[in-house]
């Protein structure tokens, strides 16, 4: 009995199509560097988004702590 993978799962219900031309006629999809170099851009833009929250929320401590201290300082 054939293992079916949850991310062939995934590609079945995504494209039923895709799933049989890869799993039963085997054929394999071209454009593979193109693929691998969009990986990379995805992950990297992941990465300057979860930069950009990070000054977010830094801003927002710092705004906190500068209002705290011209209340302060009245």
């Amino acid at each position: 009995m054939p293992i079916i993978r949850a991310s062939e799962i995934g590609e079945y219900v995504y494209c039923a199509r895709a799933w049989w031309l890869r799993r039963v006629a085997g054929w394999q999809p071209t454009g593979r560097e193109r693929r691998e170099f969009g990986t990379v851009l995805h992950r990297r833009h992941g990465r300057a988004v979860a930069g950009s929250r990070l000054l977010l929320v830094l801003a927002g401590l710092l705004l906190g702590a500068a209002l705290l201290l011209i209340g302060l300082g009245r």
